[in-house]
């Protein structure tokens, strides 16, 4: 039994790793984006079911919003990025559990022994593509705040001259913060994704028939959760992120 921290290389394309997380990464991708090209060519008047099951999802997705911001509006404005992460982490997640994933590869010699190394491992449980949802949320986060409030604006939330050293003080700690919410999220979606991988691979290992079943039930529950929360998490520091700003 091999379990790995990193994600395992599988070769190296233009002097780029190519990882067996980048591989299962990559195929979400192409799965959400052919899913929406297939759905948008063919949309209908009267919808047929691929249309309509994408109708009940999407629209699930903006009432759940709109219910926990309070505003359709702004429910609308933040769908595209917040649909976005939690439709991109919970397919992932749910790839990962597959059969097939992490059991299916090549054994290589690597520090004078044998080892397994399985063509597809689910993405989040390597910390690299955590660590990039994260920042890119971060990021885009904060591009919406100074969109809606203007540059100085938004950035007056975190260096706070007029008001006194003490909220100056708080200020820095606020842009403090900002920095420890990339490693909130991305540790967090993480360690509950990675701790997922092993106790399946251990339980497999140890009872291969039936057993099993029950583990991957609880990881496609514990999957969605995952991405529930990270979605949840980005609404709000979105909301935060364009209030306006207390003077």
């Amino acid at each position: 039994m091999h379990i790995s921290l990193q994600a395992e290389t599988l070769g190296v394309l233009f002097g780029i790793p190519v990882t067996n997380s980048l591989i299962l990464s990559l195929l979400t991708t192409f799965l959400l984006v052919g899913s929406g090209l297939l759905v948008a060519y063919s949309l209908k008047v009267i919808p047929n079911k691929v249309q309509g099951t994408a109708e009940v999802v999407l629209d699930g997705i903006l009432s759940f919003m709109a219910s926990t911001l309070g505003s359709l509006e702004q429910a609308k404005k933040f769908f595209p990025l917040v649909a976005t992460i939690f439709l991109f982490i919970l397919v992932n997640n749910w790839i990962g559990v597959l059969p097939g994933t992490g059991s299916i590869g090549f054994w290589e010699q690597a520090h004078g022994k044998e080892i397994f190394v399985p063509f597809f491992r689910s993405a989040n449980s390597d910390l690299n593509t955590t660590f990039a949802l994260a920042l890119i949320t971060m990021v885009a986060i904060h591009l919406y705040g100074v969109a809606k409030l203007g540059p100085w604006r938004h950035l007056s939330k975190f260096f706070i001259f007029t008001k006194g050293p003490i909220y100056f003080f708080v200020g820095l700690l606020e842009g403090v913060g900002e920095f420890a919410k990339v490693l909130s999220f991305s540790f967090r979606l993480f360690g509950n994704m990675f701790a997922g991988e092993v106790l399946l691979v251990i339980v497999m290992g140890l009872v291969p028939l039936l057993a099993p079943f029950p583990f991957l039930l609880l990881e496609f529950f514990v999957g969605f959760i995952q991405a529930l929360v990270f979605a949840m998490l980005t609404m709000i520091f979105l909301k935060i992120a364009t209030a306006e700003v207390e003077h």
